[in-house]
C-alpha cells in the first residue's frame, strides 16, 4: 500500500494537484494524507512570550482549517470514490516545509503531489518557492504538478541524466512503481558537450538498463546543448508525460534549478515533475 501526502491551501492549483494524485494512482491502494498547516494571523510578542492558548487564536485557526479539510476530502470522495483509496486528514499548526518533513519522516511517505503554481501567479515563474523549498529540503520523491495541467496518463517519461549517480533501489523504484501501472516508455536523455563517457558513466548507464530492462526504453545522446533546452526540444517532438529527475548534488539538476534565479528556467514546463531525491529519508521497518 502507498502513502501519498496531499499538502493543500484549498486553492483550486491544489484541487488540481489532488485530482492528479487520485488519478494517477487509481488502481493502486493507497492512503492519502491531505495536509494543511495553518499560523494565526496575529503574530506579535505578547503572543510568542505568553501561551497561545489564552488568546483563542490557535483554537480558531484550527478549526477553520480542520472545517476545510473534511469539505475537501468530502469533496474529493464525491468525484472519485474509489474504494481502493482511504483518506486522511492532518491541520497542523506549522509552517508547510518543516511539517512536510515531519510527515514524511514520521509516516513513511512514498511522494509527495503537490502544485507549482506560486502565489505571484507571475508566468515567468515556474515553481512557487514553497514548491522550490519543497525539492530542497524533503527527502521524498516529489511530484510537482503545473496548474491547470489536465491528467494524461504517464505512458512516455522523459529522464534526463548526466550518468553521474551511482543508482540505487531507492533512485529508481519511485519511476517503476508508475511505470508498472500503465503502458510506459522511458526515454532516457543524456546531453554532453563532445566528451565520451567516464567508465564510472558507463558503468552507472548500463547499471540503468538492468533496472530498465523489462520495460520498454530507450537511450538518447544529445550534443552541444543546454540540458534545459534538449528537455524542451524533446518535449517538441515526443508526447511526454512526465518529467523525471534525480535531484543530486553538484548534478545538472542542482545547476538548472537552484543557481542564481533558484526558481526561474530557460523552458516553460508543462508537465508533472517528479524530482527524486539523492539520498532519500531512510524508512522504519517493523522487525519481529
Amino acid at each position: 500500500m502507498k502513502k501519498i501526502l496531499l499538502p493543500t491551501d484549498f486553492s483550486r492549483n491544489s484541487w488540481n494537484a489532488i485530482t492528479y494524485a487520485l488519478k494517477l494512482f487509481k488502481n493502486d491502494t493507497c492512503t492519502f494524507v491531505l495536509l494543511n498547516t495553518y499560523t494565526p494571523i496575529i503574530y506579535h510578542v505578547e503572543y510568542v512570550l505568553v501561551n497561545p492558548a489564552q488568546y483563542g487564536l490557535a483554537d480558531a485557526v484550527r478549526e477553520t482549517s480542520l472545517k476545510q479539510l473534511k469539505d475537501f476530502k468530502a469533496k474529493m470522495i464525491k468525484a472519485f470514490n474509489n474504494p481502493k483509496h482511504t483518506i486522511e486528514i492532518k491541520a497542523a499548526f506549522n509552517t508547510l516545509i518543516p511539517e512536510i518533513k515531519e510527515v514524511v519522516e514520521n509516516e513513511n511517505i512514498d511522494y509527495v503531489v503537490m502544485g507549482t503554481k506560486g502565489a505571484t501567479g507571475a508566468k515567468e515563474i515556474l515553481f512557487g518557492s514553497n514548491t522550490v523549498h519543497t525539492f530542497k529540503n524533503v527527502k521524498c520523491p516529489i511530484i510537482a504538478v503545473p496548474y491547470g495541467f489536465v491528467f494524461e496518463p504517464p505512458h512516455e517519461i522523459l529522464f534526463p541524466t548526466d550518468y553521474d549517480i551511482d543508482y540505487k533501489d531507492h533512485h529508481i523504484k519511485p519511476i517503476l512503481n508508475i511505470m508498472s501501472l500503465y503502458n510506459t516508455r522511458i526515454d532516457i536523455l543524456h546531453v554532453s558537450y563532445g566528451l565520451d563517457l567516464s567508465l564510472a558513466q558507463k558503468a552507472n548507464k548500463k547499471n540503468l538498463e538492468k533496472y530498465f530492462y523489462k520495460k520498454a526504453y530507450l537511450f538518447h545522446d544529445l550534443r552541444n546543448q543546454e540540458v534545459s533546452d534538449a528537455i524542451s526540444n524533446f518535449q517538441l517532438k515526443h508526447r511526454v508525460n512526465l518529467l523525471v529527475m534525480i535531484n543530486n548534488k553538484h548534478s545538472f539538476f542542482e545547476n538548472l534549478f537552484f543557481k542564481n534565479t533558484i526558481n526561474q528556467i530557460g523552458f516553460h514546463l508543462n508537465i508533472p515533475f517528479l524530482v527524486i531525491p539523492a539520498n532519500p529519508f531512510k524508512k522504519t521497518t517493523n522487525e519481529t
